[in-house]
């Protein structure tokens, strides 16, 4: 057993220095800093900024080529160009997933990101593949981080004939949640996909997460549809749509209905603060209490050659897209690349209250402000080990 330490003088979200003691994984107890001298299990804070572990949303870690030589971007304009030429990329990649995955995740993990949603592709070309494969990495990382799959028929659910057998056999493996793609876009079929998608989770208990490019009112509409079947289906607090650009594309004042109905159902928005489309009004959906958290997205793919896995750049861009400037604005866009993505994934166990898991981060700035502006590297902690330093995690396991 581990014994109990203290961690010495640090400042909680950037409040006076205090001291926490870690007992069995967990903070246990709290108090002001004290002057004694450091025993040899204690924690030396050296007055940095503590902070609750990162939360990565949103990420396409079988896709990634993170690790592999330069591929220059040959995607064609339109959306579904994009995933045609990502389907010739994969196949001429013959490094396994587990290794271009594994790389990206440590590098995830050393910058502080221990919760993590991963979207993964089903479809027959592919069937099962890329699921077993990161079945199998998020049981080698189980020690160190909670991931959660979500089964993504990014080539069609009900467009694709094989593709729903494959999600049925997808969640009788274990998968966390259920993904959807664009209902009217890709299948052009909503209330077909979003019929399978509710009754799949229903069926297995589980989350459901849909990705929603469509744009202006017809995205607006099935955010609206999405909306109908969680209340039906029972799903609140469990439900995400991913992207959802229609939300910034609309007046407010149309906007604001579905939102007070996303923020009663509990219904999650992921952004990765994209600079090339509209983007859900943070500080607006902030104020109609809409939950809406942070996520890179894809990483180093055929989809982008730009990301690097640090949820503090992506809360830096959230602030830079929506010119969050004032402090308590760069805290929110902080909280939305942390206690916003735990509350989205369905985790209670992050945050700096007593009793919760010793997952923290310790940054060698004053104030959260300064943390997302200056992304300074840090030093992460799980269970209240310290696991990753620089950058880098203390023992990689490629």
């Amino acid at each position: 057993m581990i014994q109990p330490r203290w961690l010495r003088n640090v400042r909680p979200y950037g409040a006076p220095a205090e001291d926490l003691l870690i007992e069995n994984g967990r903070l246990s107890q709290r108090r002001p800093a004290s002057n004694e001298a450091l025993s040899a299990t204690d924690i030396d804070g050296q007055n940095q900024l503590l902070t609750p572990a990162l939360v990565e949303s949103h990420v396409h870690l079988d896709k990634t080529l993170w690790g592999q030589p330069w591929r220059p971007n040959s995607a064609g304009p339109t959306l579904k160009d994009y995933i045609a030429n990502e389907r010739r990329i994969l196949r001429e990649v013959t490094v396994p997933i587990a290794q271009r995955a594994g790389a990206l995740l440590e590098h995830c993990i050393a910058h502080g990101s221990l919760t993590l949603r991963c979207h993964v592709d089903i479809d027959p070309e592919f069937g099962l593949r890329h699921v077993e494969a990161m079945q199998q990495l998020q049981e080698h990382y189980r020690d160190l981080i909670d991931l959660q799959l979500v089964v993504f028929p990014q080539t069609g659910l009900i467009s694709r004939p094989g593709t729903a057998e494959l999600m049925r056999e997808a969640m009788a493996l274990g998968v966390e949640n259920v993904g959807g793609l664009d209902p009217c876009g890709i299948d052009n079929d909503p209330i077909a996909q979003l019929d399978f998608v509710f009754k799949l989770a229903s069926e297995f208990d589980r989350g459901v997460d849909i990705h929603l490019h469509d744009k202006g009112e017809l995205g607006l509409w099935q955010i609206a549809l999405i909306a109908d079947y969680t209340q039906r289906f029972g799903l609140q607090g469990r439900v995400m749509i991913s992207h959802a650009y229609c939300l910034g594309m609309l007046p407010w004042s149309q906007v604001k209905p579905v939102a007070e109905r996303l923020a009663t159902l509990g219904i999650s928005l992921m952004s990765s603060a994209p600079a090339d489309c509209a983007v859900p009004p943070f500080l607006a959906l902030r104020e109609a209490r809409v939950n809406v958290c942070l996520g890179s997205d894809g990483i180093r793919d055929a989809w982008s050659p730009m990301g690097n896995g640090d949820m503090l750049e992506r809360a830096m861009l959230l602030a830079f897209r929506f010119d969050l400037n004032k402090d308590e604005e760069l805290a929110a866009a902080f909280e939305a690349a942390t206690v916003n993505g735990a509350r989205a994934l369905g985790h209670d166990g992050v945050g700096l209250e007593i009793g919760q898991p010793a997952n923290f981060l310790l940054l060698p700035v004053q104030t959260l402000g300064e943390a997302v502006v200056a992304r300074p590297l840090r030093e992460v902690y799980r269970g209240g080990q310290l696991i990753a330093a620089g950058g880098r995690l203390l023992e990689s396991r490629l």
